[in-house]
């Protein structure tokens, strides 16, 4: 006989899957969508899946379910993959050249350079330096060009 029983373990994990409706979880979705994407809270550093539920009137079971389900994903890596889409933007947009890989995990709402980098290496598999050298690369008119005062 087997140590370890995976499939009754699957099963466990599936669970949530069963909290919502189908119907319910799409308008979930939409709210979840609306409020972190259209709303921007994903630049907040403290907007937790606890604010979000209370917002939408449940609870974090139900949002990790819709979550996990819709989005195929945690709150968190959801919540990050727009912080991250949002950082490429910055980081080859010539306006903000000059600003740290701090400030720009600032601005998109990571609460550290530490949980930057390794969100953005996650989904990027290259450092957001490395990403905006790259970029720069690619585009040369994009670079800056150092004024002699």
């Amino acid at each position: 006989m087997a140590k370890y029983n995976i499939t009754e373990k699957k099963e466990k994990e599936a669970a949530y899957r069963t909290l919502v409706s189908p119907k319910l979880m799409d308008e979930m979705k939409e709210k979840i969508l609306n409020i972190i994407v259209m709303q921007k809270k994903y630049k907040d550093k403290d907007y937790s899946a606890k604010k979000l539920a209370e917002d939408l009137g449940t609870n974090t079971r139900y949002i990790s379910a819709v979550v996990n389900v819709r989005f195929h994903m945690n709150y968190t890596s959801f919540v990050n993959k727009f912080r991250i889409e949002e950082a490429m933007t910055i980081l080859v947009d010539k306006r903000y050249q000059d600003l740290k890989m701090e400030e720009v995990s600032d601005m998109v709402g990571f609460a550290n350079r530490q949980s930057f980098y390794a969100s953005f290496y996650k989904l990027m598999n290259m450092t957001p330096r490395e990403y905006r050298l790259q970029h720069l690369k690619q585009h040369p008119t994009l670079a800056k060009k150092k004024s002699t005062k």
